[in-house]
């Protein structure tokens, strides 16, 4: 063999060698991703990415706490009307610029005053960010702002390059552990280590490739076979094929989220239907729908019914307002009421997952027994939420995977101008009482005050409650240190892939 062939079949087998060495996490998700960009983003699967992508100033550890993440610090006055903040140093983004104060208030007033930014309600407290110097900043606050340094710990917080802004939804710059290399919609996105992270001892993937998959039964076959190493939101009914499994190992936390039925009350000629109108037909709805048995039936029983936008393992759950019972009777009383004794029609839309579609035809055939013929329409996820907010619907199947504050919950959701306010709900009283929420920091206080905001919202009923979700994962053997999270997060931080 000469030199020449000699060396190249040396580069061959080095370049072999990588390739197996190469370490790419493959997470199968349930649907694709809308814009990958923190200030516009609305999805679940979204923050999961995020996660990976962008750092916050704040985290959430797995015991609900507030933990440094960009900020390694923070105080807030006595008074709540100011936020002191201590950055972490060398920290820079993908495209090698600085992470700094002066980064950070780019991002926040990005927030507040991009034009199509659903996070303006989470920082609309905040009148000034005051740069000290690179590593510090204070917060100055129109009001006290109980849930804001939650709100920072979720996209608010996530810091982008202000040198990518313009461009982030197609080519994201953030500052996390793993940067945007690719993305094809509906198909994949690719990122890639990044080699000056700041933790980058934490990080032990090269890469990980998300890929969308709504169907959960193809999900977990891709896991089966090892084209996947991890899928998000496993389907209760699969959950003791994995625990069979003798190479795939099966992960859960309790999520702090809901799934429910959102209605269109005011957003544009859509609105103008009898459920829109009157909250008569929407407690209907609600009475006619047993919420264990599609608990049961649907999800094994791993799930929680639901009843108000706190589950009930949250400090804020409040025990005036259970689990409502199914009653046709009531249902029909009230239908007549308003005038429609021989039943109508609604038009409810959900995502295109199994479980969400077994659902929605549970509640089809349990609603027709109280006089409402629902007519089911299926959507890809961000194509859904996209119809919500262009006012395109009349009532929607749609849930939030919560948040540690309970304002995180409720406020961007039934407040007058709340960024995820898609049926376009308005009650003064109801923004009065929630804005009062967010000014006291006293657990009694605030307890109160949403009692009184469901009270209200019980009998307005722009939306209701079905369930809360538990986060269920069919994860490879070869994943070592995957810790599953209430918020339904997937941290990469200590994650490897063993031969």
């Amino acid at each position: 063999m000469t030199l020449h062939k000699t060396l190249i079949l040396a580069a061959l087998l080095g370049t072999t060698a990588m390739a197996a060495q190469a370490q790419t996490l493959k997470i199968g998700l349930e649907s694709d991703p809308d814009a990958l960009d923190p200030d516009r983003s609305r999805t679940f699967v979204g923050r999961i990415v995020f996660t990976a992508m962008c750092d916050k100033l704040i985290d959430v550890s797995p015991e609900l706490d507030l933990v440094p993440q960009l900020a390694t610090d923070w105080t807030v006055s006595e008074d709540g009307l100011t936020a002191d903040m201590t950055l972490r140093d060398g920290v820079v983004f993908h495209d090698g610029t600085p992470f700094d104060a002066e980064a950070v208030k780019a991002n926040i007033e990005r927030s507040q005053t991009l034009e199509d930014s659903v996070r303006k309600s989470e920082v609309s407290s905040i009148e000034q960010v005051e740069v000290v110097d690179a590593t510090h900043l204070k917060l100055h606050l129109s009001a006290p702002d109980a849930p804001l340094l939650a709100q920072l710990a979720d996209r608010s917080g996530m810091m982008m390059s202000p040198a990518a802004f313009d461009d982030m939804a197609a080519a994201p710059v953030c500052s996390g552990p793993f940067k945007f290399v690719n993305r094809v919609s509906q198909d994949k996105i690719e990122l890639e280590k990044f080699a000056d992270y700041w933790n980058a001892d934490a990080i032990k993937l090269d890469a990980v490739t998300y890929l969308p998959i709504p169907d959960s039964t193809v999900r977990l076959a891709n896991l089966q076979s090892g084209d996947l190493n991890m899928i998000n939101r496993l389907a209760a009914t699969d959950v003791e094929t994995v625990k069979g499994s003798s190479n795939l190992k099966y992960e859960r936390a309790d999520g702090l989220g809901y799934q429910g039925i959102t209605f269109n009350t005011g957003n544009g000629d859509r609105a103008d239907n009898p459920f829109g109108q009157d909250a008569r037909l929407r407690e209907a709805l609600s009475l006619s729908i047993d919420r264990e048995a599609i608990n049961q039936v649907v999800f094994s029983g791993l799930n929680a019914s639901a009843s108000q936008f706190s589950s009930a393992a949250s400090p804020y759950f409040d025990d005036a307002f259970p689990v409502q019972e199914r009653d046709i009777e009531k249902a029909k009383e009230l239908m007549a009421e308003a005038g429609y004794p021989d039943g109508l029609e609604l038009e409810l839309q959900a995502p295109n997952r199994p479980e969400n579609q077994q659902v929605v035809q549970m509640i089809q055939a349990m609603a027709a027994e109280t006089g409402i013929r629902i007519k089911l329409v299926a959507k890809e996820f961000a194509t859904m939420l996209s119809d919500q907010a262009a006012g395109n619907f009349e009532a929607s199947q749609v849930g939030w995977s919560g948040r540690i504050d309970p304002d995180g919950n409720i406020l961007g959701f039934v407040s007058t101008d709340g960024g995820f306010n898609d049926g376009k709900y308005s009650n003064p009283e109801v923004d009065r009482i929630l804005a009062e929420a967010r000014a006291v920091s006293d657990q009694a206080e605030r307890q109160d005050l949403y009692h009184q905001a469901n009270e209200i919202l019980n009998a307005d009923k722009p939306l209701f409650y079905l369930y809360n979700e538990a986060w269920l994962y069919g994860v490879s053997d070869k994943v070592e240190g995957f810790t599953p999270n209430p918020d339904g997060m997937i941290r990469l931080e200590n994650v490897s892939l063993t031969e």
